[in-house]
């Protein structure tokens, strides 16, 4: 994948679901299209291999399993994501938490199928502990300001700047985004200015009257 990035979580919303998914999905391709600026969305699980067959920018699951397939019952192995088209997946979500034995081996399982991981993480110390995990990307998530359209780029920017400085300290390869209450394209080029290499956003883009206006200005402003 190519920096910056936008990563658009459709999470579990009515107006993300099937073909609707498919829709927002056909947007995020348009506008990065006409930006070149990457988008890769997550769809909610069902939706996974319609969505990934239909568009060509980055399908990412909104959740992993940490186990191999075998005896798992219920569990999405990294394996089932890659056979479906999917490129990734998001781990350790705050509305999805993981245990850390369990982040590190689902980490491992990611990059042994040649998948993706973002690692969420809730502040910068915990986002310092888990670039030692070695994930592709840290998205650094203060869950009080999730949803809340509050960004976190202007209400909590020390985080930003601080996860930045922290995580480069244990590992560089990170790549290092934020979230939490990014709702315009002012709080997309804030992000960008205190160090972060994109965005990860859910409801401002998915229950937007007009999500396709609101990610071109966010891709322009990038």
């Amino acid at each position: 994948m190519r920096f910056p990035i936008i990563v658009l979580n459709f999470k579990a919303y009515e107006e993300a679901l099937g073909d609707n998914g498919l829709r927002l999905a056909r947007i995020a391709e348009k506008i990065a299209d006409e930006t070149g600026v990457e988008i890769a969305v997550c769809p909610q699980h069902l939706d996974l291999e319609m969505i990934a067959s239909r568009v060509r920018i980055p399908v990412l699951a909104q959740h992993v399993d940490p186990h191999p397939p075998g005896p798992y019952t219920g569990s999405v192995v990294a394996e089932a994501l890659k056979a479906k088209g999917v490129r990734g997946s998001l781990l350790n979500h705050s509305e999805r938490r993981l245990q850390l034995a369990d982040i590190g081996t689902a980490i491992k399982r990611l990059a042994q199928t040649e998948l993706v991981s973002i690692l969420c993480t809730g502040d910068q110390d915990i986002s310092r502990a888990g670039a030692a995990l070695n994930p592709d990307m840290i998205a650094v998530e203060p869950p009080e300001l999730i949803g809340s359209g509050i960004a976190v780029s202007k209400a909590k920017p020390e985080v930003v700047t601080e996860t930045v400085a922290n995580v480069r300290r244990v590992n560089e390869r990170v790549h290092i985004l934020c979230g939490a209450g990014i709702s315009g394209p002012e709080d997309v080029a804030a992000a960008i200015r205190l160090g972060a290499e994109g965005v990860l956003l859910s409801s401002a883009f998915v229950k937007n009257a007009d999500p396709e206006g609101l990610l071109r200005e966010m891709a322009r402003s990038i």
